[in-house]
């Protein structure tokens, strides 16, 4: 049994639309988020840290899990639950033997090649992606397609987090593709009302 949770909210501050990304955050835990990836690529490392060890507290409150996205130094310092991997980051096989005990690793993967190679290399869990049109993804090229997540859950046996263009009302259709869970930014933080937003995808992964 993983024990993961089966929606996984992504971070990005730019979106949030009123207050702080940890207020916002908080609102989605609220809401019935559980498992966090801090993905803020653009900040220095030392307010990555400190935002980190914040994010760290506040999601200790909620028994929720939190992820670090490419940087392990960082998820190791803010004692963070594991790292989330891209898919021209650190090698998994490379990382797992130095990771503390209990630290998880997730990849990003954007194709069947690399899903099998993430899972091979010791990956906890994948998120798979765009599975549909995205703004936020459109440097990685036209969607997968869900029938791609489809194959790839077909193949894989870790966790896989369909990921990219997913709103609530396509929730059903990756779940029904073979997905373990949705991974998600805009579709809870760019909402005028994050905990709703939360509640109502958390309620669609967990039916």
């Amino acid at each position: 049994m993983n024990n993961l949770p089966r929606l996984c909210l992504i971070t990005d501050r730019r979106i949030v639309r009123k207050g702080t990304l940890i207020q916002a955050v908080k609102a989605a835990l609220d809401g019935g988020v559980r498992m966090v990836q801090l993905r803020e690529k653009d900040l220095p490392i030392r307010d990555l840290l400190s935002l980190a060890e914040e994010m760290r507290e506040l999601t200790r409150m909620y028994d929720a899990l939190l992820f670090i996205n490419d940087r392990l130094d960082v998820a190791i310092c803010a004692e963070a639950d594991g790292v989330h991997l891209p898919q021209n980051g650190l090698p998994v096989e490379g990382i797992k033997p130095v990771l503390p005990g209990g630290m998880r690793v997730g990849v990003s993967t954007h194709s069947l090649a690399e899903a099998n190679e993430a899972e091979a290399g010791g990956a906890d869990f994948i998120t798979f992606g765009p599975v549909y049109e995205t703004p936020s993804k459109a440097a990685y090229g036209k969607p997968v397609s869900i029938t791609a997540l489809n194959k790839v859950c077909g193949s894989v046996k870790i966790p896989i987090y369909g990921l990219g263009g997913i709103a609530a009302g396509r929730v059903g259709e990756v779940l029904e593709a073979g997905a373990y869970g949705v991974a998600m930014i805009s579709a809870i933080l760019a909402q005028e009302n994050v905990e709703s937003a939360a509640r109502e995808i958390a309620n669609l992964v967990n039916r």
